[in-house]
């Protein structure tokens, strides 16, 4: 039922939230992940993560931003599923055909200004000239962060989005 205060353009998002509700089977989750994994990846819209590794609703925590990367807030999340969540194992899974890959910094500033007169060059987004170096770079940041168990099984795997293929990569070099 839509409610009057809010936008029209939300009017598809809660009436098939509604239609989702009508048969919702997931009530008995809890807040554990029942698989013991941490996704980390992309924002992109072209990614289920659950799907991607053959989970479901509760098998894994799944933690997104724009290119995957491993920051600080990922760090303070992923504290909290080791300790408090289930989480004993990470994949860091950035992807093919992403945008903070194929655009440096400076593009990506510059093309939000030009297309929407936004100055943005006061926060980073953190775009990678080479996807496994960084990949490799985010593996280690996970494995070294002093608050994680040493010993946390973290893997890193680019998720091909023209295949459906994880391809992992060797972050022990």
């Amino acid at each position: 039922m839509p409610n009057s205060n809010l936008p029209a353009e939300f009017d598809d998002i809660f009436a098939a939230n509604q239609a989702f509700a009508n048969s919702f089977e997931h009530s008995h989750l809890t807040g554990t992940a029942t698989r013991g994994l941490a996704i980390v990846t992309c924002m992109d819209s072209r990614i289920s993560p659950l799907a991607v590794v053959g989970m479901q609703a509760g098998d894994a925590k799944i933690l997104r931003n724009a290119g995957a990367r491993v920051t600080d807030d990922v760090l303070r999340t992923l504290v909290l599923a080791i300790y408090l969540l289930g989480v004993k194992r990470v994949l860091v899974m950035p992807h093919t055909d992403c945008r903070m890959a194929n655009n440096n910094e400076a593009e990506i500033h510059a093309m939000i200004d030009k297309q929407h007169g936004v100055d943005t060059r006061s926060i980073e987004f953190r775009t990678v000239d080479d996807q496994r170096s960084a990949l490799i770079s985010d593996v280690t940041r996970i494995r070294t962060f002093p608050l994680l168990p040493k010993g946390l099984v973290v893997v890193g795997a680019i998720y091909d989005v023209a295949t459906g293929l994880l391809n992992t990569v060797d972050c022990d070099a």
